[in-house]
């Protein structure tokens, strides 16, 4: 399955500036089902076509792009952020706002990303395929901002597809969480990532 955005996707600049609000109403309401909150401090962004869309629009609008090459390469940037049928991608993020604590975090939970799993009942645990763009780590912290994509098998998704809980648990020597499934209303989201 190919969910990648093309420019005749997009509106232009002047057209998505008359359905801005709108649009951005229309996703802040589809995002609020594809959140997920480790912690209080540690959350799970999943992307799909929409959200992409949203975003790419955003950096055109901002950066004031209209010329064919910058908008394709906006959607080469941002398109393998769309879920591609067997897998679920989302932005992981650690998220302190005091910047004193948020030093000594990204030090202490160096590693996080590769901690993480998604838990498929009956079915066992995916590790996630953290930063594929580029590292995002370096030798004595890892970074706010992660990119994953967490790929099942084919039996996992039909298992979801029938009702197999979804969950996620992260195993760090600083951080142990489990989350044994998530809310229907985000798993139903997500599930229409798998198709």
């Amino acid at each position: 399955m190919t969910n990648h955005l093309t420019r005749e996707d997009l509106w232009s600049l002047e057209e998505y500036d008359q359905r801005r609000n709108d649009f951005r109403t229309q996703v802040m309401t589809h995002k609020k089902d594809r959140r997920i909150s480790l912690t209080d401090n540690i959350r799970l962004y999943f992307e799909d076509r929409m959200t992409i869309q949203y975003q790419i629009q955003e950096m055109l609008r901002i950066e004031k792009v209209f010329s064919q090459e910058g908008i394709q390469e906006e959607l080469d940037a941002y398109n393998p952020l769309i879920p591609d049928g067997s897998n679920l991608k989302a932005t992981f993020m650690l998220e302190f706002e005091d910047e004193a604590v948020r030093k000594a975090k990204v030090k202490e939970l160096k590693g996080i990303e590769n901690a993480l799993r998604l838990l498929v009942s009956d079915y066992g645990e995916v590790a996630p395929i953290c930063d594929e763009d580029l590292e995002r780590e370096d030798a004595e912290r890892t970074s706010t901002v992660h990119f994953m994509r967490f790929e099942l098998t084919p039996d996992m998704i039909q298992a979801v597809k029938q009702g197999a809980n979804l969950g996620f648990g992260i195993a760090h020597p600083a951080l142990n969480v489990h989350i044994p499934a998530i809310h229907d209303n985000v798993r139903r989201s997500l599930l229409a990532d798998l198709d």
